[in-house]
């Protein structure tokens, strides 16, 4: 019997709803579970993709989303394939963007992508993930091979993205080059021959692109995989470096464990889904007995642990959370406080907190002080007016943040 015409076994279904767990979107969800029943009858694996683009030194939690699924995916005995968007962020990523955001020199790219497969790795199983660069097949193009690319897309397909259609209503710039990302990324996958990429939300017309790109080119067309976008400590914006909400996965145990259980009990559930390797029922459970009166913070301590044991270890996790409740049941200040410093002696409190990354705005460092969450030197700041002089403080915002601040002339 034809491999396209046999029954769809369990094991292909098993395949499916692991795929589904926490994703936003899966397109198209039947083609999808026919690639993944014509693996299993052939044994040749899928090509699963994910690109991303070295436009920053560390990998944070939001990045490991979509990490988590390349993980599942790979445990099931597909081929991951890492691709890091050394060409493509040359041009950068206007995803989400009212302006043109700006292009990463050769050295910046370079200086940035040394770190990321290495902290990928913490995901990913190194030994089974092919790691490719895109430059590898863009920069021989040539002037040629992109208008050629150009060719096979119109500019009104290209307006239809959300983005360029408000910069374009709005009157806003949008430079030609941009126009060119979604084409490289979906070029990527031609020479990739990806059976299914995976992105963020905010992915989804790259990734679709990619997809019409591949029927041009005489390609079966990948499906594509949208994960959520994932809340930062703040439960507001999209975790980022830029708006410290963010935690690293090369942040030191203490510092990652405090600040998972800073987040708040309702956005824990969708940490959970998205982050967790325990089992869908398993979490399922968890959260009804937190809702039947099982304290939110004991299943809090469960995922702070599970996280910081991944990147760290199980013996750093049980000690990061020793030294958590020690600190906040008894008032003590932790010990390896991270060291910043800032400029502008003397500096008012609301600005040194926003400096020292302690806040993402001053109006936060001010309402921190209206309900009394700022000690400096363990004296509470009551004068929103104060200003600090040249010198060392532990400064302390709420129960979880400190920092040790050098403030300098």
């Amino acid at each position: 019997m034809n491999a396209a015409n046999s029954p769809i076994s369990a094991q292909a279904r098993e395949a499916l709803k692991i795929s589904l767990r926490g994703c936003d979107e899966l397109l198209i969800e039947e083609e999808w579970l026919r690639k993944l029943a014509r693996s299993e009858q052939t044994g040749v694996a899928l090509r699963i993709k994910l690109g991303l683009d070295p436009t920053a030194p560390d990998l944070h939690l939001g990045h490991t989303v979509v990490l988590n699924k390349m993980r599942q995916l790979q445990d099931l005995g597909h081929t991951v394939i890492f691709l890091i968007g050394d060409f493509t962020a040359m041009i950068g990523d206007p995803s989400g963007r009212n302006s043109t955001r700006p292009a990463l020199t050769r050295e910046q790219i370079e200086a940035n992508a040394r770190t990321y497969f290495e902290q990928a790795s913490l995901v990913l199983d190194a030994q089974r993930t092919e790691i490719r660069y895109n430059s590898e097949w863009s920069d021989p193009l040539g002037a040629r091979g992109m208008i050629q690319l150009a060719s096979r897309y119109t500019l009104a397909r290209m307006l239809e993205r959300d983005d360029f259609t408000k910069r374009f209503k709005g009157g806003l710039p949008i430079s030609v080059h941009e126009l060119l990302y979604p084409l490289m990324q979906g070029y990527d996958s031609v020479a990739l021959r990806s059976d299914i990429e995976l992105g963020g939300t905010d992915q989804k017309f790259n990734l679709l692109v990619g997809r019409e790109l591949q029927r041009e080119y005489g390609q079966e067309p990948q499906c594509i995989l949208t994960m959520p976008l994932l809340e930062g400590l703040d439960g507001v914006e999209k975790m980022s470096k830029s708006k410290a909400n963010y935690v690293g996965i090369t942040d030191a145990p203490g510092e990652m464990f405090g600040k998972l259980m800073s987040i708040s009990d309702t956005l824990m559930w969708k940490y959970y889904t998205l982050l967790s390797f325990r089992p869908m029922p398993e979490i399922d459970a968890l959260r009804q007995a937190c809702e039947g009166g099982r304290n939110p913070r004991d299943a809090k301590v469960m995922l702070a642990q599970e996280i910081v044991a991944r990147f760290h270890s199980s013996a750093l996790a049980q000690r990061a959370l020793a030294d958590f409740e020690a600190r906040f049941r008894d008032g003590a200040v932790p010990d390896d406080l991270p060291e910043v410093t800032v400029a502008g002696a003397p500096i008012g409190i609301a600005q040194l907190l926003k400096q020292a990354q302690l806040v993402p705005s001053t109006s936060e460092a001010m309402r921190n002080i209206e309900q009394g969450g700022v000690r400096v030197d363990g004296e509470r700041v009551s004068d929103k007016s104060i200003k600090l002089a040249a010198g060392t403080y532990v400064i302390q915002v709420g129960k979880r943040r400190f920092a040790r601040v050098t403030v300098s002339g």
